[in-house]
């Protein structure tokens, strides 16, 4: 399998809230994409961990999914330093070859947020050592976006998803075990409505009624400004070697 775009994230629904504007715009593009949940989500207050693997699953078929990945990382105890851990991550990212890999922000509330940050940064770049674990597959390194959660950025870029909000929103809503009455997040004074205003602001500094902030894992090196900036449709990138 090679994947256009793997979202890797620490707990099943933190894809959704973050990056599944971006994720349904793609596989409407007719992109092939996919979420890697490193933990089941088994330390959340509500919902057992069966009824959350189901919830995902259903969230992934109304996002249009090639593959959603559960990596069976300790919810709690995701940990960036643990080779084992970082090693499950690199044998996935060999056999889905991704093109694109969006990856934690490192800087956010959820000790398991971060630590997946680190985690996924730490994977991609052994993912791409041909000496690393060769018994992990083929190297393979991605170009990454980082995406951030409820830590306030200065984002590289933000992606109009006005036209997919729809599908974010009714993938969001499949995960009903984590949200109370009005839309409540299980745990939390937070609701629903802080993401979607999270996304308006970031449409509105665009432009556009719905967006979605990401940080460039790096500097891209692009081949034509003149076409990237002109609102073209097709920016023309250097080919990663």
């Amino acid at each position: 399998m090679s994947l256009d775009l793997l979202c890797v994230a620490a707990h099943p629904d933190d894809a959704e809230l973050s990056c599944g504007g971006l994720l349904a715009l793609s596989a409407s593009r007719g992109q092939s994409t996919g979420i890697v949940d490193l933990s089941a989500g088994e330390l959340a207050t509500h919902g057992t961990v069966e009824t959350r693997a189901q919830e995902a699953a259903a969230a992934a078929e109304v996002l249009g999914l090639a593959t959603r990945r559960q990596l069976g990382l300790p919810d709690g105890g995701i940990d960036g330093g643990d080779a084992a851990q970082v090693d499950a991550l690199v044998a996935l990212i060999r056999e889905l070859r991704p093109g694109l890999c969006l990856a934690p922000h490192t800087e956010a509330r959820h000790p398991d947020h971060a630590a997946a940050g680190a985690l996924t940064q730490r994977a991609m770049f052994l993912a791409g050592l041909a000496k690393h674990r060769p018994e992990l597959g083929a190297p393979h390194r991605p170009r990454v976006l980082v995406y951030p959660q409820r830590h306030e950025v200065r984002p590289d870029l933000v992606v109009d998803v006005s036209g997919v909000h729809p599908t974010k929103w009714a993938a969001i809503r499949c995960h009903a075990s984590q949200f109370g009455h009005g839309d409540t997040m299980v745990g939390a004074s937070l609701g629903l409505s802080a993401f979607d205003v999270r996304d308006r602001y970031w449409g509105a500094s665009i432009g556009v009624a719905y967006g979605e902030p990401y940080l460039l894992g790096g500097p891209v090196p692009v081949a034509d400004p003149v076409t990237l900036l002109s609102g073209a449709p097709s920016p023309v990138l250097v080919p990663s070697r």
